[in-house]
């Protein structure tokens, strides 16, 4: 048998049963690693059901700094999931090592000769160590862990600090997660040889970069971009982003003072209830938002029309899953584009920020709040699952103290004094955008209502149709304002000439750079840009325009951003080739490289025929 052999180069996955605790032990495992200079990134796959359904933990090593999925098969399993253990067994890659349970004896119906097995009785253990049946199942997966640091050369002092970190506070679980630890160390450290051909070796390739989950990082821009109002209804997988706002609050909202909360959140009785509670805190001046999901999406469409239309600010995160309808509640997709791009009915459509990593999830939720105000309308922040509920390693996130919000367009008591009658939907400086008041801000003048009807300049109820008419065309051209103001995309160009240009947004950037990679290797030279808001901005269509072949690389069946750009850009569909995954996994290099070598290599067939 020829054995997998490779440093700091290999995927491990762990097969689980979901609701045993096992994400908490396998992500200590991933900081580990991390923790020992070296690039890693986990994808936690679990079911929709709460507890007893499989789950599986990847975690991929690369000293290259391959972030994406990497797909295939995993040079080591750690199998705890007796329901699996036959798929289990049979997905390790040939030369490769299982870890399992070997309390119970292993059929032998299920023995491969092309794999090693390292047989460790951890039920035995845990039956013989705890007495306690919650403690026997949790602390399996710690002794699997220390075992994995000796089999693989994981630094055991780094382990027992993360275990630290992980109770502080809680001192006294942290001596029995050491010696569960420990326990798993020393029986695999005696019992096989280690390292395997397959480990780590600690580099300096981290610097500081953090590991943390998309979802954690737009609560937290929630409330550097000032958020005091949440209205909320929980899906998966946007839930989080409240519950950490939540947190946050409890710590940094409170009036020194008083004690008195600066804030308020509310669980609302549905969707529709909570973009509403959002709406109306947003048109009284206070910076609201909700977080959601696709088929909250749905059922908020009809206030985001209102919002659209009434010009009010509001701030909106979907973290995308896989749908349609419940579709696949647990599983990642970039499958809402078009639906948040021109939410609600009528002529409507909404300014999008595009995300891609925890450091963009914090930057792009707090930047959402300045630019709602100040264009009077939804920002709809557009993550996914994989971005939102995995943990990925991110530069630091940043913030300047000196920054101060902008309200936008907000006339006070003072400015309407000075004029003689207020305008509320009149375009005073030619951007499409107009002045603001705030409810009560003067007893007789500005706006205390407003109204999702046709109206006038004035406020006022019209069915005139040059009233309606203008009002359209300005919403227009605000929205092409908006166009100025939003992220500009990122574009990376090749080393050499290219006339392949790959288009992507959102988490397909962990897998961009292997892509590229592996087309290099094929002699094709890529030149990469990575959209980031919508509407689209001069160097989208100016990317688009200066290759030969473009490719459009999305997570979803359809190619909405595709549809986006044609639409918008009035781009000819036939000049930008579709290259779509949505089996609600992660995208990865090698299949974003193949589909365009593929493709290619299909055009370069026709012509010679």
């Amino acid at each position: 048998m020829t054995r997998c052999e490779s440093i700091n180069e290999f995927v491990v996955r762990f097969a689980n049963t979901n609701g045993t605790g096992s994400a908490s032990a396998n992500n200590m495992f991933a900081k580990a690693i991390m923790r020992m200079g070296l690039p890693v990134s986990a994808k936690n796959i679990f079911p929709s059901n709460i507890q007893g359904m499989p789950t599986w933990f990847e975690v991929r090593i690369s000293e290259k700094g391959y972030l994406g999925r990497r797909g295939g098969a995993p040079e080591m399993v750690v199998a705890m999931n007796a329901q699996t253990l036959s798929e289990d067994i049979d997905s390790v890659r040939a030369g490769g090592y299982l870890l399992y349970d070997s309390s119970s004896m292993l059929p032998q119906r299920l023995e491969r000769e092309d794999i090693t097995f390292l047989g460790m009785p951890i039920s035995e253990i845990c039956r013989t160590e705890y007495s306690d049946q919650r403690q026997r199942q949790l602390f399996k997966n710690v002794i699997y862990v220390g075992a994995m640091a000796a089999l693989l050369g994981l630094d055991f002092q780094v382990l027992r600090q993360l275990v630290s970190e992980q109770f502080k506070g809680k001192d006294k679980l942290i001596r029995p997660n050491l010696y569960a630890l420990e326990l798993g160390f020393q029986f695999a450290a005696k019992q096989f040889s280690c390292p395997l051909a397959i480990h780590l070796e600690r580099r300096e390739l981290v610097g500081d970069k953090i590991m943390v989950d998309g979802n954690t990082a737009c609560a937290l821009g929630a409330v550097y971009g000032g958020a005091t109002v949440v209205g909320w209804y929980p899906i998966t997988p946007s839930t989080s982003v409240i519950e950490k706002f939540s947190s946050y609050c409890q710590r940094l909202r409170i009036d020194p003072a008083s004690g008195q909360k600066n804030y308020a959140i509310v669980q609302a009785e549905d969707e529709t209830a909570a973009i509403g509670v959002a709406l109306g805190a947003g048109w009284n001046g206070a910076r609201a938002f909700t977080a959601t999901s696709g088929p909250g999406i749905s059922l908020m469409t009809e206030f985001l029309g209102l919002a659209y239309f009434a010009e009010v600010p509001l701030v909106l995160i979907d973290v995308q899953r896989a749908g349609p309808s419940t579709g696949m509640p647990t599983r990642t997709q970039q499958s809402d584009m078009l639906t948040c791009a021109y939410a609600s009915h009528g002529d409507s459509k909404q300014v999008l920020l595009i995300p891609s990593s925890p450091y963009e999830c914090f930057e792009f939720s707090a930047l959402a709040f300045d630019l709602a105000d100040r264009l009077q309308t939804p920002i709809i922040v557009m993550t996914d699952l994989d971005t939102g509920m995995n943990h990925h390693l991110s530069r630091p996130f940043g913030w300047d103290d000196a920054h101060k919000y902008d309200p936008g367009k907000v006339l006070d008591a003072g400015a309407l004094d000075e004029v003689a009658a207020f305008a509320r939907y009149a375009d005073i400086d030619g951007d499409g955008i107009c002045y603001r008041t705030l409810p009560g801000t003067h007893p007789k003048k500005g706006a205390f209502f407003t109204r999702g009807t046709s109206k006038n300049k004035l406020a006022g109820y019209s069915e005139k149709t040059e009233d309606y008419t203008n009002n359209m065309e300005r919403l227009a051209h605000k929205f092409a304002t908006a166009a100025t103001l939003l992220p500009e995309p990122v574009i990376q160009l090749n080393a050499k000439p290219a006339s392949v240009g790959l288009v992507f947004y959102g988490s397909t950037l962990e897998a961009i750079p292997e892509a590229v990679a592996l087309l290099a290797e094929q002699g094709v030279k890529a030149n990469t840009m990575r959209v980031r808001g919508f509407p689209f901005c001069a160097q989208v269509l100016d990317f688009i325009d200066s290759h030969e072949r473009v490719f459009v690389i999305e997570q979803n069946r359809d190619g909405q951003l595709r549809t986006l750009l044609c639409n918008e850009l009035m781009i000819d569909p036939a000049a930008m080739t579709p290259v779509l995954h949505y089996d609600g996994l992660a995208i990865t290099g090698e299949f974003i490289a193949d589909s365009v070598e593929e493709q290619l290599s299909a055009q370069t067939n026709r012509v010679a025929g």
